[in-house]
Formats: structure tokens, C-alpha cells, sequence
């Protein structure tokens, strides 16, 4: 296995669980107020000032459609962290659901996409399985087209968020674990398994970028070369040299919004990777500094820094998700 690639999948991990405390939150006086240092892992606690689910409610259709079980009570409450219940160290929902796939791939020695649609449906449906608080907007819609009765290859809906980009590295990861493929041909299985849950132009354009940059860089390529090379409908290098001499905060935050939404979400990881593109701590703590949605922008982030830099030991030792990528049977689930 090609261990920048391996590295990529780690250092998406690492760069979701630092982010974890923080993750969508947009007043940065409070972050710094309530999470004076992000050096370390720390666990979520409430009151998050930014939470929105205090003016959303979830009733699923039917036991079908059900995915956050006892989790739901806490909609319509303010205050409430998205994953108030996940220790220090662990994956937000769709890491989790990243190194499901990675496992799943790995251990049966293929992709396919039907058995990870059935995958991805058992195991949102298991009380327990994870125990996030919020689920984004896509699982919801999903889930409510399949207690519909759509087929689950028809559940996914057109969407515009940078969490739709989080698979790419566990994809890649258990790929290239399985044999080396061609570029292309890769390329064509990353954006068939994204239009599983995101359709649309956004998710697979950026999804197509970020594939090339990280099969660049784990081939030898420099990362600002290769960002260079593959992104200029997102940013050019006149621009990355103009905001790379500004605060972290003014370019997220003020040139490009820190919320989810693409292209702004893509352009402002590329940002932070090109910045910080020899330091993978400065560059994963930077992006959770930022706030917004941290975590998944994370995917990018933390997987170019780390096919570049590697992940040093200290952030893989209290990584809760380490344990789970094992794949010792054919078990698929974990």
C-alpha cells in the first residue's frame, strides 16, 4: 500500500477530531473563549452558542427511515452540541461512515457499490452504531426517500456540501490497498460513490479536483505544485500568494465563508493546504481555528497535509477510530 495514501486517510481522521470540539462554530470569540487550545483532542460540551438545532425537529416516516433513534429528543433544544455524546479523539458521523467503507472494501477485497449502499443502510439504522447528535441534511433526505420506498440507488439527492467530499480518501485508501488502478479509472469510481448520496455538479467537480491533487502528491508530486496544477477553476496562484500573507480568520471567514457550502468550502481548504503545505499540526489546528464547518473541510485538508507530511505519532495514539480500521476478518461492519 502506498503509505502517502495511507497517510491521506489518517490525516482526514486526525484533522476531523480536532475539529470535533469546534465544528460549526461561527463566532470565533466563543470558540477561542471555549476551547482556548486546540493542540490536543478535547471532548464537546455544551451550551454550543451556534447550535441551530434548538429550530429544527425530527420525526422519521417510519422505522425504515429512523437514523437517529434516542438522538432525536435532543432536536428543537437549545444549545445543544451536534456530538455532545463523542469523546476526545473519535470521527464525527461521516468519518465514521469513511472508515466503514474503508473497512468494508478492504475486507471483501472489491468495490461495490451495492453492498455499500447496504452497508451504509444497516448500519445508520442500528441504535448505537453512532452516537452523533446532528446527521446531515443528505442522510436525512435519504433516509426518507428509502421509507418511501425509492430504491436506495435513486435515495440520493442533488447537494452542495463540502461533507460530501469526506468518502474520497477512505476510497482511495482501501483501493489502492487492493492494487494499483489507473488515475482515470479511479476518478470514474470516486464520483460514481459520491452520486450515491450527492448528486450534482458541485460535490463531483470538487470530487474530481481533489482526487487528481491527492493521486499527484502520492505519486511525488510537490502539493503546491499539484495544487496548481488541477484546481485553477477554484484558485489560481497569484491569488493563494496574495491570502497566504493574511490572517487564517480573513480568508475564512471573510474572503470565503466558513460554512459548507461549494465551491467557497473547497477553495478555502485549498487555501489552508497551500499555506501550511509543510506542517500537517499548524495546518489541521489552523482549520479548526477557523470554525464553520471545520470538520469537513477536514477531509481535504488533513488528507493533503498528511500525504505530503505524514501524521506524527502523537496525534495516531488517542485517535479512537485506529481501532476500527482494522480489518482482521471479512466482518464488514465494525
Amino acid at each position: 500500500m502506498n503509505d502517502r495514501m495511507q497517510n491521506a486517510m489518517l490525516g482526514a481522521l486526525v484533522a476531523d477530531a480536532v475539529s470535533l470540539p469546534v465544528h460549526w462554530y461561527y463566532d470565533t470569540d466563543a470558540l477561542d473563549r471555549d476551547y482556548p487550545d486546540l493542540t490536543t483532542y478535547q471532548a464537546p460540551r455544551n451550551p454550543h452558542p451556534d447550535s441551530i438545532l434548538w429550530r429544527s425537529h425530527y420525526t422519521p416516516l417510519n422505522e425504515a427511515g429512523d437514523i437517529l433513534h434516542e438522538q432525536a429528543k435532543f432536536w428543537g433544544q437549545r444549545g445543544i452540541h451536534y456530538h455532545q455524546f463523542l469523546p476526545a479523539g473519535d470521527s464525527t458521523l461521516n468519518f465514521l461512515l469513511g472508515a466503514q467503507l474503508y473497512r468494508s472494501v478492504v475486507a471483501t477485497g472489491q468495490y461495490d457499490p451495492r453492498r455499500w449502499l447496504q452497508i451504509y443502510i444497516d448500519s445508520m439504522r442500528k441504535p448505537g452504531w453512532h452516537n452523533d447528535t446532528y446527521v446531515e441534511e443528505y442522510h436525512r433526505a435519504f433516509f426518507e426517500n428509502l421509507a418511501r420506498g425509492v430504491p436506495p440507488k435513486r435515495c440520493g439527492i442533488e447537494d452542495i456540501h463540502i461533507g460530501g467530499l469526506t468518502p474520497v480518501p477512505f476510497l482511495l485508501a482501501a483501493l489502492d490497498a487492493l492494487g494499483e488502478l489507473p488515475v482515470a479509472e479511479e476518478v470514474s469510481l470516486v464520483l460514481d460513490h459520491l452520486a450515491l448520496t450527492h448528486r450534482g455538479s458541485a460535490v463531483a467537480q470538487a470530487g474530481r479536483v481533489f482526487t487528481k491533487i491527492l493521486h499527484a502528491v502520492c505519486a511525488g508530486i510537490e502539493l503546491r505544485e499539484a495544487v496548481l496544477r488541477e484546481a485553477n477553476d477554484y484558485v489560481g496562484g497569484r491569488q493563494l500568494r496574495a491570502w497566504e500573507s493574511l490572517e487564517d480568520r480573513e480568508v475564512v471567514g471573510q474572503k470565503l465563508t466558513p460554512a459548507c457550502y461549494l465551491p467557497d468550502s473547497f477553495t478555502a481548504s485549498l487555501f489552508l493546504v497551500w499555506k501550511y503545505h509543510d506542517d500537517f499540526s499548524a495546518g489541521v489546528i489552523a482549520n479548526a481555528r477557523c470554525g464553520g464547518d471545520n470538520a469537513h473541510r477536514g477531509a481535504v485538508v488533513g488528507s493533503l497535509l498528511a500525504a505530503r507530511n505524514g501524521v506524527p505519532e502523537r496525534w495516531l495514539r488517542e485517535l479512537k477510530t485506529m481501532e476500527r480500521l482494522r480489518c482482521d476478518t471479512l466482518d464488514t461492519t465494525f
